[in-house]
């Protein structure tokens, strides 16, 4: 187990991002669906799956509703070597 200062937010967000592009890819939709979908535009469905922390978390949970999606909370794992790349830059 590890504490908040192990793991910097933007690797959160990249998950978060990562996950919501496979969900869409699963569900066969493009960017610019989803987008149509989430009342979004496609450049923020673009940033949301990039995990950009400019974008306000309200478009964030539009895109997951509109993926059929609900939140959830869990303990945190490490974050893998590909995901602390550039952390340290």
């Amino acid at each position: 187990m590890f504490g908040k200062d192990d793991m910097d937010y933007s690797i959160l967000l990249t998950r978060l991002g990562k996950s919501l592009r496979q969900r869409r890819l699963h569900r066969g939709l493009t960017q610019a669906q989803l987008a149509s979908m989430a009342a979004l535009t496609r450049q923020k469905i673009i940033a949301i799956e990039k995990g950009d922390a400019s974008v306000a978390v309200g478009a964030y949970a539009r895109a997951i509703a509109a993926l059929d999606c609900d939140l959830a909370i869990a303990q945190a794992a490490m974050p893998t070597l590909d995901e602390i790349q550039g952390v340290f830059d």
